[in-house]
């Protein structure tokens, strides 16, 4: 699993991300995601915070994001050279560190050429300030042609893409792009925007992302008739097998071929030691079988090789 940090300066506080990561960590994890547009940068400062006296720098995989609009003017936002060069300063000053392990494209800029975003990213990992290079949020052409591009130069390493039983379009082209070029991929929404949990079964919890102002357009569009059979689905498979929804969930995608890490955020520790629960899980045969069946997208042409 990798820790993400959505909710770090909104709906989580300072101490309750230092317990978050603690907890993390001596579970074993490594992987941190964060981005430079959280909570408007708070979530960035957060994490630079706890790091050092809280948790050994070297200890855990900082990955954060650029490309996404941060303040008004030519450099605020997109994949210019000048943006993201100025976006990975910012990052660098709020993480209070002179790298960040993966720096990520968090979306798609058609304003830009691909050439000069590309060749940013190798500047910025030959200046020794980034390591590794990835993407989120392209579809499946757009990493296929980054990563062609990159041939002999900083290779793209990862993919982050929103990966669920809700939600599996990226088995279109984004998965059958990423193994053909060696791209790991790093799920976010592993758990359909929190409904696969089932909390969302019989109405909406007053304490729950979807009763929120701010989240609840998020949430809502996965609450279907579609996504009910699933959870349904999900619902018996945890409860034959002794455990929650959660973890069955969680397991589903994290077993998906070329999954890297399934990125789980978590409101307080108590929903992240259960997402962390999900590592001793392994879904027998039957039951992934069954979940593959519900949850099935349609491929047609091209997708699906014709006879």
């Amino acid at each position: 699993m990798a820790l993400g940090t959505l909710s770090w300066g909104s709906d989580t506080d300072a101490d309750e991300a230092a317990t978050q990561l603690l907890a993390f960590v001596d579970a074993g994890g490594t992987l941190v995601d964060t981005a430079d547009v959280y909570a408007e940068g708070e979530c960035e400062r957060i994490l630079g915070g706890l790091l050092g006296d809280l948790v050994p720098r070297d200890d855990v995989v900082i990955a954060t994001k650029a490309v996404a609009r941060r303040d008004d003017g030519p450099f605020g936002g997109g994949a210019s050279r000048g943006a993201l060069l100025a976006a990975l300063e910012g990052s660098l000053r709020r993480l209070g560190v002179d790298h960040v392990d993966l720096w990520q494209l968090h979306a798609w800029d058609a304003s830009t050429p691909l050439e000069e975003t590309l060749a940013t990213i190798d500047s910025a990992v030959s200046s020794g300030k980034v390591r590794y290079a990835g993407v989120s949020n392209y579809a499946g052409w757009q990493l296929a042609t980054a990563a062609a591009a990159q041939r002999g130069r900083t290779p793209i390493v990862s993919a982050q893409v929103e990966y669920s039983l809700l939600e599996r379009g990226v088995e279109r082209e984004v998965v059958p792009a990423a193994a053909h070029h060696g791209i790991g991929l790093l799920p976010w929404a592993p758990l359909g925007r929190g409904v696969l949990t089932g909390k969302y079964r019989n109405g909406t919890p007053p304490d729950s992302r979807g009763a929120s102002a701010h989240m609840a357009g998020y949430v809502e569009q996965h609450r279907t008739e579609r996504a009910a059979r699933i959870v349904q689905a999900v619902a018996t498979a945890a409860d034959g097998l002794g455990t929650s929804p959660l973890c069955v969930a969680l397991a589903w995608v994290r077993d998906r071929p070329g999954v890297v890490a399934p990125v789980v955020g978590a409101r307080d520790t108590q929903q992240l030691a259960g997402s962390l629960a999900a590592e001793e899980l392994t879904l027998p045969p039957a039951i992934r079988a069954a979940l593959d069946d519900v949850s099935a997208i349609e491929l047609s042409y091209p997708e699906r090789r014709m006879l």
